[in-house]
C-alpha cells in the first residue's frame, strides 16, 4: 500500500504518529499486535506449572499483563534469554518448554479497541522480514510452535503437516507464509507500509522555531527529503508520550519503492521510535587481504546460486567455508548434498563448550550433529617436514584433500543414534583452530594453523562468521546506544543498552529497541520486547489520562 497519500502529506507539517516501528519481521509484527488493542489476560481455566508465578498472576488476574508490574512478575524466573521480560513472556506462552513439555499458554487475548495506539510499521519487503530471503529447503533451529506469534496457532495455520522426528521444525518458507497470513488474520495490514527504506532518523528540538536538530544533523543529510520538516513544531498540536525526552519528536525519513520502481520520499514525525531491524543487514568480515575478490562471498544464498547455475560440480576445486556456526554448517550440508568438496576453517577447538552444536539435542538436529562429527573426526593433519615418513598416514593437502565424492546426506535420526560415522561425507576436511590469512587473485587462499601456513586452490569462499545490524540511519550508526559506546553495536558482543523492563534505550528516551539488537536472536524470546514496549507506552498513556480510541491510522 502507498505509505502516504499526497493529500495527507502537507509540505510544512508532516504527519505525527505516536509510534514508528522500523522493521516488519516477527518483532515488529508482534509489537503491532499488542499496540492494536490486543490484551493478554490470565486464562483462569489454566494453571501455570510454576507455583510462585501462578500465585502472582492470581493476585491481579483482572488486569491484563501489560498493566501489571513486569519486574515483579519476572523476579526469580530463569531462561535462555538475558532479558527478564523475554523470559516472562516465553513462560506464559510456552510453560516449561525448556524441559520438553508442551503445555498450553496460560494467556487469553482480548481485543480492547479503546487501547489501540496508532502506529506505523516500516519494512523493506512484505511482513516477515528476513525470513523471505532465506533458503526454503532448510529447517529452522527453533521448533515451529516457538516461531508462532500470540493469538494464532502455528500448526493450525500450516494445516498440521508434520513429517518425521524433524517435523516440529519448519522451513523458512513455511514461517514467512505464517507471518504474512498472521498480519492479515489479525487485521494489522493498515499499520504496515511495505517496501519502505529508512534513510534517516533524528531527534528534533521542539519548542523554538528554527532551533534545529538535537543530534547535529541538517535536513539535507543522508539523502533525505529536505529540511522543511524541522520548523514550526509549536503549531503542530502534538503532545508527546515521552515526557522524559523533553518534549522532543523524532523525524523518520526515507523512501518507498513502488511497483514501477519509482521511489517516493516520505517524512514522518514520531513521538516514539522502535528499532526492530534484526541483525542480518551486514555480514561480519574477516578483514583480510583479498576479501573483496569476486570468488569470496558472505551469504549462503550465493552458494545456492552457484550450484543452481552449475558453476560448481564434483570436478570443481573445493569450496572454502569459514565459520563454526549454523550458517557455516548449512553451507557444508548444501555443498555435500551436491557432491562438492569442502574445506571448513574455524578458529575454535572442536571441544569448545561455546560451539552451538553443544546446545542442540541430537534427536532434533541430526544434520547439524553430523556436521559436528565431521568437524571432529575429519580434521586436516599438518605434518612437520621432519616427519615426512608419516605423510602417507595423513590427510593429503591441496586439490586432493578429500578422497571421495560425498553421497547424498541421510538425515534420519537413526543414523545418529546407531553409528556416528554412518552417513558422513568423506569429501570434507575441517581445519580447527585455523584462520584465513588472505585470498589471492589466482583463486588460492592462505590458511594458518598453530605451526603451519598452507595455500589451497579453491573454487569459491564463503565467509559465514555472523552478521551485524546496519544502523546507518542513526547518528554515528547508533554506536552511542551500545552497552560499550566505544564499539559498534553487535547483537552478541555489544547489544543496545536498554531498560530491562521497558526496552527503552538508556541513552535516548523515546527510542526503543527489541529483538536481536538487544540480544534476543530467537523469535521465542524477541516477543518479550513487544510486551515490554507495549506495557511502557500503555502505562504512560494511562498516567496522562489519555487513551487513544482511534482504531485507524490516517497517515497511511
Amino acid at each position: 500500500m502507498p505509505l502516504l497519500e499526497e493529500t495527507t502529506l502537507p509540505q510544512e507539517h508532516p504527519p505525527t504518529v505516536p509510534v514508528v516501528i522500523i522493521g516488519n519481521g516477527p518483532s515488529g509484527i508482534c509489537l503491532s499486535y499488542l499496540l492494536s488493542g490486543y490484551k493478554p489476560y490470565l486464562d483462569t481455566a489454566t494453571v501455570h506449572p510454576n507455583p510462585i508465578l501462578y500465585r502472582k498472576l492470581q493476585e491481579t488476574k483482572h488486569l491484563p499483563i501489560t498493566e501489571q508490574d513486569l519486574e515483579y512478575l519476572s523476579e526469580g524466573l530463569e531462561g535462555r534469554s538475558g532479558n527478564p521480560v523475554a523470559v516472562l513472556f516465553d513462560t506464559l506462552l510456552h510453560p516449561n518448554a525448556d524441559f520438553g513439555y508442551e503445555f498450553p499458554p496460560v494467556l487469553q487475548w482480548r481485543r480492547e479497541k479503546q487501547h489501540h495506539i496508532p502506529h506505523l510499521v516500516l519494512g523493506r519487503a512484505t511482513p516477515g522480514g528476513a525470513w523471505h530471503a532465506m533458503q526454503g529447503s532448510m529447517l529452522t533451529i527453533s521448533l515451529g510452535i516457538w516461531m508462532e506469534l500470540p493469538g494464532v496457532n502455528y500448526r493450525d495455520l500450516t494445516n498440521g503437516k508434520r513429517r518425521d522426528v524433524t517435523s516440529d521444525r519448519a522451513t523458512p518458507e513455511e514461517i514467512s507464509s505464517y507471518y504474512r497470513n498472521y498480519v492479515k488474520l489479525k487485521g494489522l495490514q493498515k499499520n504496515f507500509a511495505d517496501n519502505t527504506y529508512v534513510t534517516c532518523v533524528q531527534k528534533l528540538c521542539r519548542g523554538h522555531e528554527g532551533e534545529g536538530l538535537e543530534n547535529g544533523h541538517t535536513g539535507q543529510e543522508n539523502g533525505g527529503v529536505g529540511d522543511g520538516g524541522n520548523e514550526g513544531f509549536e503549531g503542530n498540536g502534538v503532545e508527546c508520550l515521552n515526557k522524559g525526552a523533553g518534549g522532543a519528536l523524532w523525524e523518520v525519513r526515507g523512501y518507498q519503492q513502488l511497483q514501477n520502481d519509482t521511489h517516493v520520499p516520505f517524512s514522518v514525525f514520531a513521538e516514539n521510535v522502535v528499532l526492530a531491524t534484526g541483525a542480518s543487514d551486514s555480514p561480519v568480515r574477516l578483514g583480510v587481504d583479498g576479501e573483496d575478490l569476486p570468488f569470496v562471498f558472505h551469504s549462503i544464498s550465493d552458494l545456492g546460486l552457484a550450484i543452481g547455475q552449475r558453476k560448481l560440480d564434483l570436478k570443481s576445486d573445493p569450496i572454502l567455508v569459514v565459520g563454526a556456526g549454523l550458517s557455516a554448517a548449512d553451507a557444508v550440508l548444501c555443498a555435500c548434498n551436491s557432491n562438492i568438496r569442502v574445506l571448513h576453517v574455524f578458529r575454535k577447538n572442536v571441544d569448545d563448550p561455546d560451539l552451538i552444536f553443544k546446545q542442540l539435542p541430537k534427536t532434533l538436529y541430526p544434520e547439524y550433529h553430523k556436521v559436528y562429527n565431521m568437524m571432529c573426526s575429519q580434521t586436516y593433519i599438518n605434518v612437520p617436514p621432519s616427519s615426512a615418513s608419516n605423510r602417507p598416514h595423513t590427510v593429503s593437502i591441496a586439490s586432493s584433500v578429500c578422497a571421495k565424492m560425498c553421497p547424498k546426506p541421510q538425515l534420519a535420526a537413526g543414523n545418529m543414534a546407531g553409528n556416528s560415522s554412518v552417513g558422513l561425507f568423506p569429501d570434507y576436511t575441517s581445519f580447527p583452530e585455523h584462520c584465513v590469512v588472505s585470498f589471492q587473485s589466482d583463486m588460492k587462499c592462505l590458511i594458518q594453523g598453530n605451526n603451519s601456513l598452507k595455500a589451497f586452490k579453491i573454487s569459491m569462499a564463503l565467509v559465514l562468521i555472523g552478521t551485524n545490524p546496519n544502523l546507518f540511519f542513526l547518528k554515528g550508526h547508533g554506536q552511542y546506544l551500545g552497552q560499550d559506546p566505544t564499539k559498534p553495536v553487535s547483537c552478541k558482543q555489544n547489544p543496545i543498552d536498554i531498560h530491562p523492563y521497558t526496552f527503552e534505550c538508556t541513552k535516548e528516551p523515546g527510542l526503543f529497541a527489541m529483538g536481536p539488537l538487544v540480544g534476543d536472536n530467537f523469535v521465542r524470546f524477541l516477543k518479550g520486547g513487544a510486551l515490554g514496549i507495549a506495557s511502557c507506552l500503555l502505562k504512560r498513556l494511562k498516567k496522562k489520562g489519555k487513551l487513544i480510541s482511534n482504531g485507524g491510522n490516517n497517515f497511511i
